[in-house]
């Protein structure tokens, strides 16, 4: 056989070869599966007809750096394959017409169409505007704060929030990061019928592999687990997972996405569900601001934020807050933009996601062996103190721009205040409605509030844009402090006077006041507001009196690595034009 003759099997050595690598993909990446399904496909439709040779080199390009890569992101694996699917579903469908355009008139005319050499530049310009029109779309129906209504002024009533008697529900808070792991993981274990679960992002780091095991070992014991996911986040860290595909497989696990993001339907994507919280059966619950993930759980010695939970033990009455928080979460579950996560009906069979069922059943027996606590029965009743009230302060849930209903509500309860309100932000992005509520509510009462210090914030664009707005902020009488100690604060919570204490996920910024569901738990409890009047105070001894210095954005842009410089210098020249998206 001469070279000649060898050459002719290439095409068919490559194909082989292409076979191969994405059956190789998918020890790692179930989505590959997609990947080598329509590989299959194409060979059984088009026969030995040849790739096209720009779309081979291409996809063998993608398929080789991918296999060579080693671990990577799933949204940058979903991204390669999303563009590999494309490239092979117009190889099947044009090889599947030119082989038989000799025999149909559609056909003829379809590969004739096919043939005609379409420029480059026209195909750029259409990708552009696209682009553009999406952005457009996006930001649209976000562009005018709407003002609360007549209507939920006239419902809400600012006593509700309050009690002279103690009620059935017992609380605590969770500040440090390795106990808010542990009792998640406690509460999980010890569920006996339900567990449900809101959370903003959920990553299958350390922590987040802890839980979902710890959740798969329920639902395999009976326990009915249904997880509400964000749909923005969930693109990024939850498709093409083969650890949430284990869980998902499981007869008692549902998950379900809150408004999936999707580039054909952009107008509805800045609409988020910034909801964080854990309830087990009718007993117990933890709602605050940590995400899933180790930046907010465990004891890992990586990157990580300070943040807060409040706990909440219901005793055993009938009127327990914690059922307001459930026909809460129903009231969001049922939603027509939520739908359930079903990733592969094949995933069962794929490699990656065995792999993950081994790796998330060895990781709840190394719990067990190494955290023998967090399996034990819990004392509920030692760790929590009594409350008066605990009510629930929450936004629209609904997607496109709500009604500021949690701003509102916290609004009213600061102008209950006597003496003083603590405020704790991790960021403070104000409009005209904000700064004119805190100017009334200053006029009256002392209002203190702690944020990040602009080198300490961990989000850029809150960063810069409280730098460039910060006069305008103390104009309003708040006395601010901002807090340095290294770990960006993440937390969100709030004491007025002496006896109400407020924790959630609402953060001082646009997104919170007009784009996300927000909760907020208004807790009246002289027990507690000491507790998280102690925890507020324990951030201030790190925490300066903020004042408005020259060229304070340059300086901070001078402290940060190059990547964040460019950050920096691009949101100080968009800030006034974008900043009602954040």
């Amino acid at each position: 056989m001469n070279y000649k003759e060898i050459l002719t099997y290439i095409p068919e050595i490559m194909r082989v070869l292409r076979m191969m690598m994405a059956l190789f993909l998918t020890f790692d990446y179930p989505i590959a599966g997609k990947c080598l399904l329509l590989m299959v496909c194409v060979e059984i439709a088009v026969g030995r007809l040849q790739y096209n040779k720009k779309r081979a080199v291409v996809l063998d390009l993608i398929l080789i750096y991918l296999n060579l890569a080693g671990s990577m992101s799933y949204i940058k694996v979903n991204i390669f394959i999303f563009v590999a699917l494309i490239l092979l579903s117009v190889e099947l469908v044009v090889k599947v017409i030119q082989r038989f355009s000799d025999r149909v008139d559609i056909f003829k005319k379809l590969s004739k169409v096919l043939d005609i050499n379409i420029k480059k530049r026209y195909v750029a310009l259409g990708v552009i505007t696209f682009l553009i029109c999406a952005f457009v779309l996006a930001v649209t129906p976000y562009s005018e704060a709407p003002k609360v209504s007549e209507a939920y002024k006239a419902t809400f009533d600012v006593n509700k929030f309050y009690s002279d008697e103690v009620c059935c529900d017992r609380a605590t808070i969770i500040d440090d990061n390795g106990e808010a792991l542990a009792r998640r993981i406690n509460l999980i274990e010890n569920a006996k019928e339900e567990i449900v679960m809101s959370t903003f992002s959920f990553i299958s780091d350390t922590a987040g592999k802890q839980v979902i095991a710890a959740l798969r070992e329920a639902a395999k014991r009976g326990v009915k687990v249904r997880i509400l996911i964000d749909g923005f986040n969930s693109i990024m860290d939850i498709e093409g997972n083969p650890y949430f595909m284990a869980l998902a497989e499981e007869e008692n696990v549902t998950i379900k996405i809150y408004n999936e993001v999707n580039v054909f339907t952009s107008w509805k994507a800045m609409s988020r569900m910034h909801d964080k919280y854990i309830i087990a059966d009718d007993e117990v619950y933890i709602l605050g601001g940590r995400n899933t993930f180790n930046y907010f759980l465990g004891d890992q010695k990586s990157h990580k934020n300070h943040d807060r939970d409040v706990l909440v033990y219901n005793t055993g009455g009938a009127d327990s807050s914690i059922y307001e928080l459930k026909s809460y979460f129903e009231g969001v579950w049922t939603l027509d933009v939520c739908h359930e996560w079903n990733e592969y009906l094949i995933s069962g069979l794929l490699p990656s996601v065995d792999q993950a069922r081994s790796d998330l059943e060895e990781i709840y027996e190394d719990m067990k062996e190494t955290n023998r606590e967090w399996f034990e029965e819990p004392d509920y009743e030692s760790i929590t103190v009594a409350t008066d009230k605990i009510t629930l302060l929450s936004n629209p849930i609904d997607i496109y721009m709500k009604e500021p209903w949690v701003f509102y509500g916290l609004c009213q309860l600061m102008a209950q205040a006597e003496e003083e309100v603590v405020i704790h932000t991790p960021y403070i992005i104000a409009d005209d409605y904000m700064y004119e509520a805190f100017t009334e509510i200053c006029e009256n009462v002392d209002v203190r509030v702690m944020t990040n210090a602009p080198a300490n914030n961990g989000n850029m664009f809150g960063a810069v844009d409280y730098v460039i707005h910060k006069q305008q902020i103390l104009d309003t009488g708040l006395n601010v402090l901002e807090y340095n100690g290294g770990i960006s604060y993440h937390a969100k919570s709030m004491t007025i006077d002496e006896d109400i204490s407020i924790v959630g996920s609402f953060n001082m910024d646009y997104k919170s006041m007009y784009h996300d569901t927000e909760l907020m738990l208004v807790i009246d409890s002289v027990e507690l507001n000491a507790i998280l009047k102690a925890s507020h105070e324990s951030y201030e001894k790190d925490a300066v009196e903020a004042e408005v210095q020259d060229n304070e954005l340059g300086l901070m842009l001078k402290q940060k690595n190059t990547n964040k410089k460019i950050q920096g210098t691009i949101i100080r020249f968009l800030d006034p034009y974008v900043r009602f998206l954040f």
